[in-house]
């Protein structure tokens, strides 16, 4: 018999981690440097598209690049979360047949 692990955190809690602030999801999946990598492509693509928008571009046009790392940032933070807690709930149950 294996010991059993540590549950991880809830993909809901990840999410909404994910969401109010960058970076936070990855900590709580505990991968904080995967965090860190996905907070500077933010601040790197963002300042990029900024120099290099057009001057009547919109303020979203102008952070363009930084949103697009960050949904992705959101939507990879859930799926591991998510990856997860189905893995670890599966394992339980194969520990209790």
């Amino acid at each position: 018999m294996t010991a059993p692990t540590k549950a991880p955190a809830n993909p809901y809690l990840v999410l909404l981690a994910a969401i109010i602030l960058p970076g936070t999801g990855h900590v709580l999946n505990r991968q904080p440097y995967r965090g860190l990598i996905f907070l500077f492509f933010m601040l790197l693509l963002g300042g990029f598209t900024l120099k290099t928008a057009a001057p009547d571009v919109s303020v979203v046009g102008k952070f363009a690049g930084g949103l697009f790392v960050y949904a992705l940032s959101i939507l990879d933070a859930y799926k591991t979360a998510r990856v997860r807690a189905e893995v670890w709930r599966h394992r339980q149950g194969q520990a209790q047949a």
